[in-house]
């Protein structure tokens, strides 16, 4: 798609931008660590997850897209759909595979161990969003790639989908301090930072909570959802307990993390919803 680039870095910016400058304004919690070695840490990984993307996959999902169209591939090129219901079907679908991939890049050891970059961080923040191992974000990709061919989704909704899902991501890593009301009725729609902010939770079974980075419900709808960390947000411990310290994860550690580094014990045995007084004097104690 022409200027497919330029949309991209207009969207990017712009909420990287906001989102940094509210935190400055309305943080939700104090900073633990430096923030300036946490960013050169988390914008070096994503540079670095970009050039290898660009690099190992030029044509991206719009451009599986864009030839799934031009050859007639998958399920909405092979009957005449409207595009009033093929678009918002092919975003929610997309949003649903992203919650499901969530899923098992908790659940399968060797996919977690990628996941962890991500969970690593001991503050979060905008750029917190954005933060993946390179190797997690060319499995994403693959992932993605396959169903746009498999369902025909159209180039459109692709990249509304992933100009919404970027934006989302940075929103909802957040240092934001919303007010209870707007938070409550923001989540019936997308996820609030506070929603996400559960799932990085120290605590196993608040990790295991909370998967969405767009869309609220499929947490709802599979019983993955919790409203609130147990220690409130301003007291709860972000991170993963096997990394306590700034030297843990630095840039070339977070690199070779996946390979060397311990994977705790952060199976989707202990999973979401809100906590019993017995299921939260047991997560003290993971």
């Amino acid at each position: 798609m022409a200027y497919e680039g330029l949309i991209r870095s207009i969207f990017f910016f712009t909420v990287l931008i906001l989102v940094g400058y509210v935190e400055t304004r309305a943080a939700r919690r104090p900073l633990t660590v430096s923030k300036k070695g946490r960013w050169f840490n988390n914008l070096s990984i994503i540079f670095l997850s970009s050039l290898l993307l660009k690099l190992a996959v030029p044509v991206a999902a719009t451009g599986i897209a864009a030839a799934a169209a031009a050859k007639g591939w998958g399920l909405f090129n092979s009957y005449d759909f409207s595009p009033w219901l093929t678009i918002p079907l092919s975003i929610l679908l997309l949003d649903l595979v992203v919650y499901l991939q969530h899923l098992m890049f908790h659940a399968t050891p060797i996919l977690w161990r990628l996941h962890m970059v991500h969970h690593a961080d001991l503050d979060l923040d905008v750029t917190s969003g954005l933060r993946f191992h390179p190797l997690e974000i060319l499995l994403s990709m693959g992932i993605k790639m396959a169903v746009v061919a498999a369902l025909g989704i159209p180039v459109i909704a692709v990249l509304i989908f992933e100009i919404t899902l970027n934006a989302t991501a940075m929103f909802n890593h957040g240092n934001i301090h919303l007010p209870e009301k707007v938070d409550r009725i923001l989540r019936l729609f997308t996820v609030t930072p506070d929603m996400h902010r559960v799932h990085h939770s120290v605590l196993i079974r608040e990790t295991n909570s909370n998967f969405g980075f767009n869309f609220p419900w499929w947490d709802r709808l599979c019983g993955t959802y919790r409203s609130q960390p147990a220690a409130g947000h301003n007291d709860m411990t972000i991170g993963l307990s096997q990394f306590r310290k700034a030297e843990q994860v630095t840039l070339l550690k977070l690199l070779i993390l996946p390979f060397i580094g311990a994977a705790g014990r952060y199976s989707l045995k202990y999973i979401g919803k809100d906590p019993t007084a017995t299921q939260r004097d047991s997560d003290s104690s993971e």
